[in-house]
């Protein structure tokens, strides 16, 4: 039985022979549809790539994860490319350029990684008609935050965000359905760019020898305009006209033309076509916004690329925008997914999330949908390893950190219980470390956890910002509550181990009063907390925007002063800084939580002592985007 996943003739998902190292492949009645890969690796012990971070060195035991966390779209659903033109999901490929977000901004970026896999399909309708079928865990940008489209749990405490009925999406909503370029569409196409004034462009030139028969047609062939033009015809000779006469600069779509018939068929083919325009000196102008604009783009599909009049341009929020329903379709289908460069993008016009971490997968030529959640890698010889390493003369006891890439206390571990023997051999070696996880599992280690804190440096950590409920629900939509993690602290405090708080972030004008930070330092104190680092907000691309939007519906009043404290980027301004350490640092006295009490702590960023054994992330300087992930992740 050991062997028989490795047989000619074996399935798929029971056998990889090509995977290195691997020792057998097996499943469990524990995880349904989920194939463990036991490897012996050839190391275990591996040096972290860049710089700027307060360790050097992880561990990773398991590749792939049980957690389960899959986001994907059924293969049609269109995303925005580029070049402002839609592709279906499953079309897409390595290296092409498509839509992603930052700063609340359409930039582009490119596909790192592509894939499928099969889940449970639900429909979400949204009420201006978009409808997109994804599977459960799929995440949608939302006014309040990225939301999954069903309940489930991926944390510890409490479960985690997901689309309720008028919950409202971000994005400029469906797209058109792109022309089928039948043979009215061409007949008008090429009216509109011949009367027009037939560019040099070459996909024009290409798109008119293709409809024409393989020759240019002349202006005075085209001379009797058709007596009842279609819908088609409409789109075609649009298209045409804009190849010709249209500008997209600065994000307007206009035409213009000199002859008037022409400029008289544009507004009546727009008329016929319900595109918003206003008639203007010089031309016609499509109004309305970017989804108008959009729309209109899609709608006639242009032969010259217009990804000039998305990019840069600011995702709209809106409230055509509300889930009406999220309605299961009650089968399993074939879904796709993306990660960019960017985390995100645009499918059928709503900002929709990708996995970053799934890519890695394909390093063993795995593909990094379903087998990231089914075929997961099991380094079983991971502590004869790790001790091998710990014993060569070139170890300098440097901190390791794990969690940095898959959790090592994922469900797995509690089969194949790898982490308490990687504990032990880095505590036996002298190695400090610390662990970053969501996995209940930890809590089996702590009396390891305990004992290896005896003798080497052990980090562990949890962040929280502030003690108002109802604010921290609508900042901080499905985290767990502030109890919740005072009571984690007491938890890992009950086992002897020492346990660093991150109050962060701190909010300019919402949790920065004397009073409230006085409040919370004495909860964290009385919970047993063995430090604290107090960091300010950081508003890094991607949240910046969606924050400024919370900031301005739910204070208004303070929107001016965010503006200013962070009109240099994403780091508050240097005296803010200065005036919340000065505020600080007495009531980190006053709970003997400055470095002089009874506990060791970190304070203020620019303090050199901190949570992890090797010191705190730089005070002076911004954390890099790792290490901001991490706390995250805390």
């Amino acid at each position: 039985m050991r062997w028989d996943g490795q047989k000619d003739g074996a399935d798929r998902q029971q056998a990889l022979p090509g995977l290195p190292g691997l020792v057998r492949s097996v499943r469990t009645p524990d995880f349904a549809d989920v194939v463990f890969h036991e490897v012996n690796a050839k190391s275990v012990l591996n040096r972290v790539p860049g710089g700027g971070l307060p360790f050097g060195w992880t561990i990773n035991p398991y590749r792939g994860c049980t957690h389960g966390c899959t986001y994907c779209l059924t293969g049609d659903t269109p995303v925005l490319l580029a070049d402002g033109r839609t592709k279906p999901i499953a079309e897409l490929s390595l290296g092409e350029e498509v839509f992603g977000t930052s700063e609340g901004r359409f930039v582009v970026t490119r596909v790192q990684a592509h894939w499928k896999t099969a889940k449970p399909a639900y429909q979400l309708t949204l009420s201006d008609g978009t409808r997109v079928v994804a599977g459960g865990d799929h995440r949608f940008l939302t006014d309040e935050g990225w939301k999954h489209v069903t309940p489930g749990r991926c944390d510890d405490f409490e479960e985690r965000p997901f689309l309720v009925k008028g919950a409202q999406l971000v994005g400029t909503g469906r797209f058109a359905t792109p022309p089928a370029q039948d043979d009215e569409y061409r007949t008008g196409y090429l009216w509109g760019v011949v009367r027009g004034g037939l560019p040099s462009h070459p996909d024009v030139l290409a798109r008119v020898r293709e409809f024409a028969g393989g020759r240019l047609p002349r202006e005075n062939e085209l001379v009797e305009w058709p007596t009842t033009p279609g819908e088609e015809w409409s789109k075609g000779f649009l298209a045409g006209l804009f190849d010709a006469r249209g500008s997209s600069t600065g994000g307007q779509l206009v035409m213009s033309s000199s002859d008037s018939v022409v400029f008289e068929a544009a507004v009546l083919a727009l008329t016929r076509l319900r595109v918003s325009h206003v008639v203007e000196v010089r031309g016609v102008r499509i109004i309305g916004g970017l989804v108008e604009r959009l729309r209109f783009l899609h709608l006639v599909g242009p032969a010259i690329p217009r990804g000039n009049a998305v990019e840069g341009m600011a995702v709209p929020v809106t409230s055509r925008l509300s889930v009406v329903s999220v309605e299961s379709l009650g089968v399993t289908r074939t879904l796709y997914d993306i990660t960019t460069g960017t985390g995100d993008f645009v499918a059928n016009g709503l900002v929709s999330h990708n996995c970053f971490a799934r890519n890695t997968h394909t390093y063993l030529d795995l593909d990094a949908g379903r087998d990231f959640d089914t075929q997961v890698v099991v380094k079983v010889n991971a502590v004869e390893v790790l001790k091998a390493q710990l014993r060569s003369r070139k170890w300098q006891r440097e901190h390791v950190a794990m969690g940095t890439n898959t959790d090592p206390y994922q469900r797995a571990e509690g089969r194949y219980a790898l982490m308490p023997g990687i504990i032990r051999a880095l505590a036996d070696s002298g190695t400090p470390f610390s662990i970053l996880t969501k996995g209940t599992v930890l809590a089996r280690d702590l009396p390891l956890l305990a004992e290896a804190a005896s003798s080497v440096s052990v980090g562990i950590g949890v962040s929280l910002a502030l003690l108002d409920r109802e604010l921290q629900s609508g900042l901080e939509p499905g985290t767990p509550s502030p109890q919740a993690r005072l009571d984690l602290v007491r938890r890992i405090r009950d086992a002897g181990l020492p346990c660093g708080v991150f109050v962060a972030p701190v909010l300019p004008g919402l949790t920065d009063s004397e009073e409230q930070l006085d409040a919370l330092l004495a909860s964290i104190a009385s919970a047993g907390a063995t430090g604290v680092t107090v960091m300010p907000l950081h508003l890094r691309p991607g949240a910046r925007e969606w924050f400024a939007r919370w900031l301005v519906r739910e204070r208004p009043d303070l929107a001016d002063n965010y503006r200013k404290l962070y009109s240099r980027g994403s780091y508050v301004d240097t005296h803010y800084r200065r005036r919340l350490a000065a505020r600080v640092q007495p009531l980190l006295a006053r709970h003997s939580l400055d470095a002089h009490g009874k506990r060791e702590a970190a304070g203020i960023p620019g303090d050199e002592e901190g949570l992890w054994p090797e010191g705190s992330l730089p005070a002076s300087t911004p954390p890099t985007p790792v290490a901001q992930e991490q706390l995250t992740l805390l």
